[in-house]
């Protein structure tokens, strides 16, 4: 009985002391009064992190839950990646990564960009600190392979002041770019390395090819490198009529 009588007894300690802890860790005192912020703060300082987020944070320094918190931030335009830490007594650390815009996803219009590790995410396109960016679009899922073969394409076309303004991957597989000056061009499907072949066989012959019908690279209405042993142009300001002579494969 004595034995009986002291679990008993310990148990009711127990549970009075974990009601206290419960009740002193809920205390006002212990609620989360500030945020500090470290690390990419281009679009986000304290002011407006407490104004968007505090609202939304459950909990005391003690019971806040990181993991729940942490998402919270994640949620905003413009944040990557976000580390929380706890500050004593009532203050969150919060360091910061946000998405680094290399180019436009979609069509025209579209509010998405992708960052520099090739992830599609939404912000106000009014933020931008640049806006001549490069537009990309491919199936969801494709960003990361669209962003990396631009980036193997765009230098071929730098030696000859040309600039890839576009990229497209098609549904079924086949490339699709357009150039500063409205130049469209059929890369056709394939690796990049294949891809690469056609556009290095297109740039060395390209203004022979124009200066037949004395016109400038800048002047190519569309190309088509789909052809295994050459490519077709069409050229602005040759008629109709005249296209369709001109129009050839270059061997």
């Amino acid at each position: 009985m004595n034995g009986l009588a002291s679990a008993l007894f310990g148990a009711v300690v127990l549970m009075l002391l974990g009601a206290a802890l419960s009740y002193v860790l809920q205390l006002p005192v212990f609620a989360i009064r500030g945020v500090t912020v470290v690390g990419d703060v281009s679009h986000y300082n304290a002011i407006s992190l407490r104004a968007n987020v505090m609202p939304r944070l459950k909990g005391t320094f003690f019971t806040l839950d990181l993991q729940a918190t942490r998402q919270v931030f994640e949620t905003m335009p413009w944040v990557r990646q976000a580390v929380v830490r706890r500050d004593f007594p009532n203050r969150l650390k919060v360091q910061l990564q946000e998405h680094q815009p290399v180019a436009y996803w979609g069509v025209e219009g579209d509010a998405r960009l992708v960052n520099n590790f090739g992830e599609v995410f939404e912000a106000n396109l009014g933020e931008l600190e640049q806006d001549q960016l490069p537009r990309l679009s491919g199936p969801e899922g494709q960003s990361a392979r669209v962003l990396a073969t631009y980036h193997t394409l765009q230098p071929l076309f730098a030696p000859m002041d040309l600039t890839l303004a576009q990229l497209e991957l098609t549904p079924r597989g086949g490339w699709r770019a357009q150039l500063e000056s409205g130049t469209t061009l059929e890369l056709g499907s394939g690796s990049t390395e294949e891809l690469v072949a056609r556009l290095e066989r297109f740039l060395k012959t390209v203004t022979q090819a124009t200066a037949q019908y004395s016109r400038g690279v800048d002047q190519l209405a569309s190309v088509d490198l789909r052809h295994t042993d050459g490519y077709a142009m069409r050229l602005n300001g040759v008629s109709t009529v005249e296209a369709a002579d001109m129009k050839k494969v270059i061997k």
